[in-house]
C-alpha cells in the first residue's frame, strides 16, 4: 500500500510542477501586455491672437485655455483613429489704450460693439481685457506612430472644433487704486465658433494651431476679426 502512494505521488509531482510553471509563465505574459493609451484627455495651453484691422491694438500676451475629454474610435487595425469629446475653451485678449464701448451713458445699446482709444475724455484703465468662453466639441482625426502605447512616438491630428459661446466679458482694472470695472454681455459676438485645428508631437506633449473659420463678431456687429492660436497640448489616458 505504501509503495503505491509513493508511486503515485512521483506521477503526480511533475504535473504539478509543469502546471505552476505554466501557470507562472501565463501570469508573465498578462504582465506584459500595455493597454494603448487612447489620449483620453487634452490640456492645452495657447498664445491667442487676432486677425484684425490695424484701428485695434493689442498688447500682452493673450492666451487661451482649454481642457477637454474625448472618447476615441480607432479605424480597424490601422495607425488611425477618429475622436470626438466635449470640453471648454477660454480666451484673454488684452488692448493697448483702448477699450470696448457696448453701449451709451443713458444704457441704451448702440447697434455694434466700438473699439475706442483712451484720451482724457475716457476712463484710463492699467489694464483692459477681453474674456470669452465656449463650450466646445473637439472632432479629429489621428495619427499615431506607436500601436502599442500612445505615449511614446510620433503623433499627429488634423480636426474640427466647434463651440458654443457661454459667457464674455470685459474687464477694466485702474491703476493705482482697487478698483476694476466689468461689463458681461455676449450681445455683438457671434454665439458660435468654428475652428481648424492641427497637432503635431510626441509622446504626450504635441505643439498645436488653430485658425477659426468664422469672425468673433456678429455681421456687422463689431469690427472684422479672426482669433487664432498657437500653443502646446499635453494628452493622455
Amino acid at each position: 500500500m505504501f509503495k503505491r502512494i509513493a508511486l503515485l505521488a512521483l506521477l503526480v509531482s511533475p504535473s504539478t510542477v509543469l502546471l505552476a510553471q505554466d501557470v507562472e509563465k501565463g501570469s508573465n505574459k498578462k504582465s506584459v501586455i500595455e493597454k494603448p493609451s487612447r489620449d483620453f484627455v487634452m490640456f492645452q495651453l495657447n498664445y491667442e491672437g487676432w486677425m484684425k484691422p490695424d484701428s485695434i491694438k493689442t498688447t500682452g500676451i493673450g492666451r487661451s485655455v482649454n481642457a477637454y475629454i474625448c472618447y476615441d474610435f480607432p479605424i480597424k487595425k490601422s495607425n488611425f483613429s477618429f475622436a470626438a469629446g466635449i470640453g471648454i475653451g477660454t480666451s484673454n485678449i488684452y488692448l493697448s489704450n483702448q477699450q470696448i464701448i457696448n453701449n451709451r451713458d443713458t444704457g441704451i445699446y448702440l447697434t455694434q460693439a466700438v473699439f475706442i482709444n483712451e484720451d482724457a475724455t475716457t476712463r484710463n484703465y492699467k489694464k483692459y481685457k477681453l474674456t470669452t468662453a465656449y463650450l466646445e466639441a473637439p472632432f479629429e482625426l489621428r495619427f499615431f506612430g506607436n500601436k502599442v502605447n500612445r505615449n511614446r512616438g510620433f503623433k499627429a491630428a488634423v480636426g474640427l472644433r466647434v463651440g458654443t459661446l457661454v459667457g464674455a466679458h470685459t474687464k477694466g482694472r485702474y491703476d493705482g487704486i482697487k478698483i476694476v470695472d466689468k461689463v458681461n454681455t455676449k450681445r455683438y459676438l457671434d454665439p458660435w465658433r468654428f475652428a481648424g485645428t492641427v497637432r503635431l508631437g510626441w509622446g504626450n506633449y504635441t505643439l498645436m494651431g488653430t485658425y477659426n473659420l468664422n469672425k468673433l463678431y456678429k455681421e456687422g456687429a463689431g469690427p472684422d476679426i479672426t482669433p487664432y492660436s498657437i500653443g502646446l497640448c499635453i494628452t493622455g489616458l
